[in-house]
C-alpha cells in the first residue's frame, strides 16, 4: 500500500457540551426533581407547585419539611415553599377574597409542569453558570384549579411560576397576569421554611427600624424593629415586617446561613411556632421540630395589589447559601 503523502490527519473529536442538570418525574409524575451535574437538588411537588426539598452538593438539606406533611394533594403541605396566592391569611372584610380559605388556593391546586431551561439554553449571566428553572402554570382555565376557587373568587388569572437552582442559590419567582377586563386584587408570598440546626443559637439580620405588625402580640399589633441589635426567636413569633433593606441575614451560631433577597416584595414574614402552638398544629411533627425550622417568607401582604386587566403583578426571592 503506497503511503499518501497528503494523507489527512486524524480528524479530532467535536467538542461535548459540558455536562447539564437532568429533571425526572417521579413514576406517579407527583414530582419533579431536578439536579445539576454538581450534585446540587431541588424537588418540587405539583400540588401547590411546592419545593419539597432543596439540597446543597454535599446533599445536605435546606428547607424543613414536616415529617407529617400530606403529599397526596388532600391538604396544603406543611414545611418547604407553599406559594401563598391570592390572600395571606382570611380577609373577611375584603369583598373579593372573603371567603377564600387561609392563604388562598395557589397551595392547594394542582399546576402543570411547562417545561425546564438549563444553562445551555440561557443567555446573560445564566449561561455561564450551572442553572436549571423549572416553570409551573395554573390559570383559572386550569383542571388542577382548587374547585372552592372558582366559585370564591371568579376572576380570569393566569400564573406563571419558576423555580431556578444553581450552585449557591435557589430563585422562587411569580408572574400573576389579569387575563379577564375587571381589576382584581392580591397578595403573594413565598412561606418558606428554612432549615436550621438550633433556633436559640439563630439571629436575623437585615431588620433594622422596620416597622412590623405584631400578630402575637393582639394589644399591641404595630410596632418597630430596634435599630441596633439582631432579631432572634425566643417565643412563638409572628411578625410581618416592612424592612427598609432588601435583603434579610441569618446567621446561625455566628456564622451566616443563608441570605434571602427580595425582588417587588416589600414584606418579610418571620414565623416560628414555638412550643405551644406547634402542639396544637395537627401536621406539624415532631412537635419539637420548631427548634430546627425558620420561616422567612417574602411577599406582598402589607396591602393589596391591584392588578388591571392585562397586566400582571411579579415578584421573586433568591436564597443564597452563605455557609
Amino acid at each position: 500500500m503506497v503511503d499518501r503523502a497528503n494523507k489527512p490527519k486524524t480528524l479530532s473529536s467535536t467538542p461535548s457540551l459540558p455536562p447539564q442538570a437532568s429533571v425526572t418525574f417521579s413514576e406517579d409524575n407527583s414530582r419533579v426533581t431536578a439536579e445539576l451535574p454538581t450534585g446540587e437538588s431541588v424537588e418540587v411537588l405539583l400540588y401547590g407547585a411546592t419545593v419539597l426539598s432543596w439540597k446543597d452538593a454535599a446533599g445536605d438539606e435546606k428547607l424543613w419539611l414536616s415529617e407529617a406533611a400530606k403529599l397526596d394533594g388532600s391538604r396544603a403541605v406543611r414545611g418547604g415553599i407553599p406559594v401563598v396566592f391570592p390572600v395571606f391569611g382570611t380577609a373577611p372584610d375584603h369583598p373579593q377574597t372573603k371567603s377564600l380559605p387561609q392563604h388562598g388556593f395557589a397551595r392547594t391546586s394542582r399546576w402543570e409542569f411547562l417545561g425546564k431551561s438549563t444553562s445551555e439554553s440561557m443567555v446573560g449571566r445564566a449561561a455561564n453558570e450551572l442553572t436549571v428553572k423549572l416553570d409551573f402554570g395554573l390559570s383559572s382555565a386550569a383542571p388542577g384549579l382548587d374547585p372552592t376557587a372558582a366559585a370564591s373568587w371568579p376572576f380570569k388569572f393566569n400564573l406563571i411560576y419558576s423555580v431556578t437552582l444553581n450552585r449557591e442559590s435557589l430563585t422562587t419567582s411569580i408572574v400573576a397576569t389579569n387575563d379577564g377586563a375587571a381589576p382584581f386584587d392580591c397578595q403573594v408570598l413565598m412561606h418558606t421554611y428554612l432549615r436550621v440546626k438550633d433556633i436559640t443559637t439563630v439571629e436575623i439580620t437585615g431588620l433594622a427600624n422596620a416597622p412590623y405588625h405584631d400578630k402575637v402580640d393582639a394589644a399591641n399589633p404595630s410596632k418597630t424593629q430596634p435599630a441596633s441589635g439582631p432579631l432572634t426567636i425566643s417565643a412563638e413569633t409572628d411578625r410581618v415586617y416592612t424592612p427598609v433593606e432588601d435583603a434579610v441575614t441569618v446567621t446561625e451560631g455566628g456564622k451566616p446561613k443563608f441570605r434571602v433577597t427580595r425582588d417587588n416584595l416589600s414584606n418579610v414574614v418571620v414565623w416560628n411556632p414555638w412550643t405551644e402552638k406547634a402542639q396544637g398544629i395537627a401536621d406539624f411533627a415532631p412537635k419539637d421540630g420548631f427548634r430546627q425550622m425558620l420561616c422567612v417568607e417574602p411577599g406582598a401582604v402589607g396591602a393589596w395589589q391591584s392588578v388591571e386587566g392585562g397586566d400582571a403583578f411579579e415578584g421573586a426571592q433568591t436564597i443564597t447559601l452563605l455557609d
